[in-house]
Order: C-alpha cells, then sequence, then structure tokens
C-alpha cells in the first residue's frame, strides 16, 4: 500500500490533522501528552537534563502513539510530517484550552464528541 500524495502546506495540512484526532479520546491523550512533556521540556532545560530532556520526547509521543494505534486505528502523522505535527499538537491544545477546538473540528468536518 502506497502513501498518499504529500500534502505542501500547513494550511492544508490543519484539517487532515484534526481528521486523523477525529475521536475524543486521542485528542484527549494528546492534550495531556502535550502539556505534560511540555512541564518535564521546562524541567530539562532548566537543570540541563539529558534524562528529562528524553522524558519529554517519550511523555509527548508515547501517549500520543499508542492512542492513534489503540483508538484512533491510524498511523501517526508525526511520520511523515515531524515538524507540522508538533506545530499542531501545540495548536490543538492551545484552541483546547481558548474553547475554539470544536469549531476547528468543525470545519475541519470532524465531530466534535468523536
Amino acid at each position: 500500500m502506497s502513501d498518499p500524495p504529500r500534502i505542501e502546506s500547513y494550511a492544508a495540512f490543519w484539517p487532515f490533522y484534526l481528521r486523523e484526532h477525529s475521536k475524543l479520546d486521542t485528542r484527549l491523550w494528546h492534550i495531556v501528552a502535550t502539556g505534560a512533556s511540555s512541564i518535564i521540556l521546562v524541567a530539562a532545560l532548566v537543570t540541563f537534563s539529558r534524562q528529562l530532556l528524553i522524558a519529554a520526547i517519550i511523555a509527548g509521543y508515547g501517549p500520543a502513539w499508542v492512542a492513534h494505534f489503540a483508538i484512533e486505528k491510524n498511523r501517526p502523522a508525526t511520520f511523515r510530517y515531524p515538524l507540522w505535527s508538533l506545530v499542531s499538537d501545540y495548536r490543538m491544545a492551545a484552541a483546547w484550552l481558548t474553547g475554539t477546538l470544536d469549531a476547528e473540528l468543525r470545519a475541519a468536518g470532524v465531530s466534535p464528541a468523536g
């Protein structure tokens, strides 16, 4: 099975990203992982700890990837679009925190209820 054509712009990637996170539980795991990873990353930078840096990466990607395989039943977009996926993890978390995520999901054709 071949990969679909490559997405060429972030504007086109964002709706794709939201559709790849169509289930509420997947989004929640991503938001929790993004928050936990951010906290650990700050601690790593403050303490210059390589172990905490590794923990931040694991805390950010581990739960999110498990959610893709176990809940969403798809392949994480990070595998093809690492930078855009990282930006979108934070964008999704920010949209959730500001209460705009439901509207973003609807615009991408995703039911907020998942």
